[in-house]
């Protein structure tokens, strides 16, 4: 009995002892949140306050380590919209709380409006530091050669219209009009330029001195320096050239005389038609013809709809008239070796020819067997390449322009970056002219690099220029042997 009391005693105050251990634990595992302080209205310059995310933290509903916050963007998330390319992704910072353990949670809202919240900002309220950091969401182009110019309207419409900063640089950056079709004559003159840091699109602040309210931030390819392109409603009215369904180029028939009047027209809606016509199709050097220089298509004359078009043209119209495709031609290609002069300026350039296989195949036959040291830099001629065998030449309409661009890159996918002499000896390194007789030569060949290329028109010659140097000790990778030449270079 006695030793049955002190076994349940024993085990009762076990069972005590470790319900309070448990008792302790439970309390010490509890999470303890913080709290957060006031909060607080940002009042510096908010154009001061735009930041991007740094994807280190995420975005929350309250301060992160506040009791009932919840995600509102994942840290991955946010390190997208670190690393996004779009304006849209960047935040305004607008106020702020600090916890009782001194962490600071700026409040922030991206710039579309789609997320907004608390993100961890580092230890202090006057930088911006932890999971966001100040950002430039435009860069100052000070040297754009617009800068001061007038400029018009291209297009005037609901598109691309004035804003009070580019879109979504600023947070509530807002349109300054929804339409510039009522200023489309308006002249506007460029006194900012600055580029979307993120997009890289070049924008225009301009100011219009008739209008002051259309002033604003515009991308820049919606105006022109070229008064003649400008579409004013009132005035104009504006052609689409269109071949096979496809615009290939766009004008505006300006300053029209009305149909009833034979004055300037004034109102959109006014009969043109016989002005236009007589504008468009007329004189020495037809407006139709200046239009579609450069872009290999002529205006069909024939066309009895061409002829209704411009006859039933109003002002504040866009018509249609439908042009014929030039023929498809293959440009001769000439290439150059350029010398530049120390200071920048080219002083020759050398047209470079194509090697004969048959005179490379009778040099080293000559050869075998015997000094190959025979086979000179002038065995071929100087400025001698191989190039090599194109499977299509450089073609297109026959008077359309081409760019630099695009005679650069069809010279790279042809291999026509690099071009390569074909081997000759030397008696030494540092000697292409001659060899010593009856010693075997040093093999050296003449590489040649691309550098730039001659904008055109399809059907003239097309020109590429190269810079030269020697590699010794080395044969050329060209083979002359399998090329006969070919037809499109000069």
């Amino acid at each position: 009995m006695q030793s049955s009391l002190k076994k349940s005693l024993y085990l009762g105050l076990a069972a005590l002892s470790f319900a309070g251990v448990a008792a302790v634990s439970t309390t010490a595992s509890a999470k303890s949140y913080a709290t957060a302080g006031a909060y607080k209205t940002l009042t510096t310059d908010a154009t001061k306050r735009n930041v991007e995310a740094t994807g280190s933290n995420a975005l929350y509903t309250k301060p992160g380590t506040v009791k009932g916050a919840k995600v509102v963007a994942s840290k991955a998330t946010m390190a997208k919209l670190a690393s996004s390319k779009k304006s849209a992704d960047y935040f305004r910072a607008y106020g702020v709380k600090t916890t009782n353990r001194g962490s600071v949670y700026y409040r922030v809202v991206s710039m579309d409006g789609k997320y907004r919240g608390y993100v961890y900002g580092g230890k202090s309220d006057t930088a911006f530091a932890g999971g966001i950091k100040s950002a430039n969401t435009t860069t100052e182009n000070t040297t754009d050669t617009n800068i001061g110019k007038t400029v018009y309207f291209a297009n005037p419409g609901k598109t691309n219209v004035t804003w009070t900063a580019p879109k979504y640089t600023q947070y509530k950056a807002t349109k300054n009009v929804t339409n510039t079709d009522p200023f489309a004559g308006d002249s506007l003159k460029v006194t900012k330029a600055a580029t979307k840091t993120r997009e890289g699109s070049l924008y225009y602040y301009v100011e219009d001195a008739t209008h002051p309210s259309v002033s604003g931030w515009i991308y820049s390819g919606a105006v022109t320096t070229d008064a003649k392109v400008a579409f004013n409603q009132a005035t104009d009215v504006k052609v689409n050239f269109v071949n096979d369904g496809k615009t290939v180029a766009s004008g505006v028939l300006q300053n029209l005389l009305a149909d009833a009047t034979k004055k300037a027209a004034n109102a959109v809606g006014t009969a043109v038609g016989t002005d236009a016509t007589d504008k468009a199709v007329t004189g020495a050097t037809p407006w139709v013809d200046t239009q579609l220089a450069g872009t290999g298509y002529t205006y069909d004359k024939a066309s009895n709809a061409n002829a209704a078009a411009l006859l039933a043209a109003k002002t504040g119209d866009t018509i249609t008239l439908s042009v014929n495709k030039g023929t498809t031609v293959t440009s001769t290609i000439n290439a150059y070796e350029t010398t530049v002069a120390a200071d920048g300026t080219t002083v020759t350039n050398t047209q470079l020819k194509n090697a004969d296989a048959k005179a490379y195949t009778d040099a080293v036959t000559a050869a075998a067997g015997k000094d190959n040291s025979a086979i000179t830099y002038d065995t071929f001629g100087k400025n001698t390449v191989v190039f090599p065998t194109l499977t299509a030449g450089f073609t297109g309409v026959n008077g359309a322009n081409y760019t630099s661009a695009d005679l650069t890159k069809f010279a790279n996918d042809n291999k026509l970056g690099t071009l390569y002499s074909p081997t000759f000896y030397v008696k030494a390194s540092g000697d292409k002219t001659a060899a010593d007789a009856g010693t075997v030569g040093v093999p050296a060949y003449v590489k040649y690099t691309l550098t730039n290329a001659n904008k055109g028109t399809y059907g003239k010659n097309a020109q590429v220029f190269y810079t030269s140097e020697v590699v010794y000790n080395q044969e050329s990778p060209a083979k002359v042997s399998v090329n006969g030449g070919n037809a499109i270079f000069g």
